[in-house]
């Protein structure tokens, strides 16, 4: 019976670290689009993707990014797939290009929810925690899910916090696809 508690604290922490995307869980960034003048740099992510693959966001420089943070066990990260996946297919057309990144300390996590939700983009495989912390301090949440769109200067055009819809993408993307 001992075993309940450790299960119950365990079970407490992966939530935790899940949000719905109330608020900006941690994060100093306003809501809403950054100003180009008041942006920040990108981190140069670069590691493998969860297909084993190298995997470095500085290829896609020249390209708006959309950066989608996510983990198997979150419930907000499996409801905005069908999301993210309309968006994706939309914003295509535009040059714009989707990458995931996987906060799952378990990679065989990861690369099921990969393959369940057929996950059309790659994703950077970050167990240990390394990628989410080249962000500056306070810029992004501490919670998953959260996306990140990029501007084709590598620089940080809109972080936001929780789930987010097709409409909400489109939203924030296009305007960076004509600049």
């Amino acid at each position: 019976m001992k075993t309940r508690p450790l299960l119950w604290t365990a079970a407490c922490l992966l939530l935790a670290s899940c949000h719905a995307g109330t608020g900006t869980a941690g994060s100093d960034e306003k809501s809403g689009p950054v100003p180009a003048a008041e942006r920040r740099a990108a981190p140069d992510l670069a590691g493998d993707s969860l297909d084993g693959k190298p995997l470095r966001l500085s290829d896609y420089r020249g390209k708006v990014v959309v950066l989608n943070a996510w983990a198997s066990y979150c419930g907000p990260c499996r409801a905005e797939v069908p999301e993210l996946d309309a968006a994706q297919k939309h914003l295509a057309a535009k040059g714009v290009r989707f990458l995931g990144l996987d906060a799952d300390s378990d990679t065989a996590g990861g690369r099921a929810f990969q393959r369940d939700h057929r996950l059309a983009y790659p994703s950077f495989s970050d167990p240990s925690g390394h990628q989410m912390l080249k962000f500056p301090r306070g810029s992004v949440p501490r919670g998953v899910p959260f996306t990140v769109v990029i501007d084709a200067r590598g620089r940080m055009a809109h972080v936001h916090p929780g789930p987010v819809t097709e409409e909400e993408l489109r939203d924030l993307v296009l305007p960076l696809t004509h600049a």
